[in-house]
């Protein structure tokens, strides 16, 4: 299949609301037209140059955008977090591996297990109360777990996966 034409294959299959769950031929994603937030490699079928899934905020937010309300260690109130879902991203970018090695962009790193992205599980946020977020506030990206849902997500492994100013993610086994 033309890559142009399984572009248009996974952006209509997520506009009719099917996600990036949709089973795809590897292929080319889109380019960003927007400065790059998070890029993704490693063990990953779909990319958009250099064996690497480069995503701005547009392609972010087309992947599938999700919402919720949660209480973190890090701030003083509960706020709503809006980003796409950590399994549906690694769907989108089609990640084989069973880690995800996260780095921020101070160079922190952590450990994720692609076992973590689950529906309703943890979310590559980009919005808090509705607004981007700046680097001060934790921004532009943050893997955040729904803390409040669970009390499986407020344990100290879980906290120190939640890597705040996310760039890049690494797939691999």
């Amino acid at each position: 299949m033309p890559n142009a034409m399984l572009n248009i294959v996974i952006l209509s299959a997520i506009a009719l609301g099917l996600g990036p769950h949709v089973t795809v031929l590897a292929g080319e994603l889109p380019q960003p037209q927007g400065t790059v937030l998070l890029t993704v490699t490693g063990d990953i079928t779909n990319t958009n140059g250099d064996g690497a899934a480069r995503l701005d905020i547009d392609m972010l937010r087309a992947i599938g955008e999700t919402s919720f309300e949660t209480d973190t260690i890090w701030t003083a109130e509960p706020a709503t977090y809006t980003g796409v879902e950590l399994d549906d991203l690694l769907a989108y970018v089609g990640a084989t591996g069973s880690q995800v090695d996260a780095r921020a962009i101070n160079d922190y790193a952590v450990v994720v297990p692609a076992s973590d992205g689950v529906d309703g599980g943890p979310v590559v946020a980009y919005e808090m109360n509705g607004q981007p977020m700046s680097r001060r506030d934790k921004g532009p990206l943050w893997l955040i777990y729904p803390y409040a849902s669970s009390s499986s997500y407020r344990t100290e492994v879980i906290y120190a996966r939640s890597i705040w100013q996310l760039d890049r993610m690494h797939v691999h086994d």
